[in-house]
C-alpha cells in the first residue's frame, strides 16, 4: 500500500511538472511573438522550464526507476492535457486566409 501511494504522489509531481513545463511553453509563445524580443524571451523560457523539470524529476526519481516512470507518466498526461485545453478552435469559417492556388 505504501509503495501504490508512493507512485500516486510521483504521478502527481509529474502533473505538476508537466503543467508548469508546457503550460510555461504556451505562455511563452503567446508572449514571445509579441515581444520586441523574443528570443530573449524563448531562450529564457526554455532554459527555466528545462531547469524546473530536470530537477522535479531529479528529486522525484531519488535513483528508484518505477517513481521516476510514475513521474514521466504524469508529465506526459499533462502534456495531452495542456495541449488540449490550450488548442485554438478556428473553424473554417472565420478563416481569413486564402487558399494558395495550385497549377492543374
Amino acid at each position: 500500500m505504501n509503495e501504490t501511494l508512493t507512485w500516486i504522489l510521483a504521478a502527481a509531481a509529474g502533473l505538476v511538472l508537466g503543467a508548469i513545463f508546457f503550460g510555461g511553453l504556451w505562455w511563452t509563445v503567446r508572449i514571445g511573438l509579441s515581444s520586441l524580443h523574443p528570443a530573449v524571451w524563448f531562450l529564457g523560457s526554455l532554459v527555466a522550464r528545462m531547469s524546473i523539470a530536470i530537477v522535479g524529476f531529479y528529486f522525484v526519481g531519488r535513483g528508484n526507476g518505477l517513481r521516476l516512470m510514475a513521474c514521466l507518466l504524469g508529465f506526459i498526461i499533462a502534456r495531452f492535457t495542456v495541449t488540449m485545453l490550450t488548442r485554438a478552435t478556428l473553424s473554417p469559417k472565420k478563416c481569413t486566409t486564402k487558399e494558395a492556388r495550385h497549377a492543374s
